[in-house]
């Protein structure tokens, strides 16, 4: 019996709606969680204020990839809304697919540079109240 039911499950065609939301869903998940870790590197960096050796270059960077992440965010938005099943459409969502994986391409590049700049904080930066 359950051999049985196993078949039937797999003869059911596969709803490309719901796959490409759950796609889209995952990827809005790992843009957050990437969104919130800029947003934190933006922080220590303005919080070590211009003292910082490379602090306008950072800034520029964390800025423009918390922008690129927005965007992403936004496109992922109207690849949801799209209905995958109406063929005029595709050409639309395999552009917006093309767009999205470019724009992370260059996220993931903004913030190895990102990284490489060093974003810490230095003990001296956190005032300690004895002074």
């Amino acid at each position: 019996l359950t051999a049985e039911r196993g078949k039937g499950r797999r003869k059911s065609p596969l709803n490309m709606n719901q796959y490409a939301n759950k796609k889209s869903a995952a990827e809005s998940m790992l843009d957050v969680a990437l969104l919130m870790a800029n947003a934190s590197q933006l922080k220590a960096v303005l919080d070590q204020g211009s003292n910082f050796p490379f602090y306008a270059p950072t800034v520029a960077l964390i800025s423009i990839s918390l922008c690129l992440q927005v965007t992403v965010g936004i496109v992922l938005i109207f690849i949801v809304r799209w209905d995958l099943n109406d063929e005029q459409k595709h050409w639309r969502l395999n552009l917006m697919e093309s767009v999205a994986t470019g724009l992370v391409f260059i996220i993931v590049v903004v913030n190895i540079f990102i990284a490489a700049f060093g974003v810490h904080r230095t003990n001296g930066s956190v005032p300690d109240g004895s002074e």
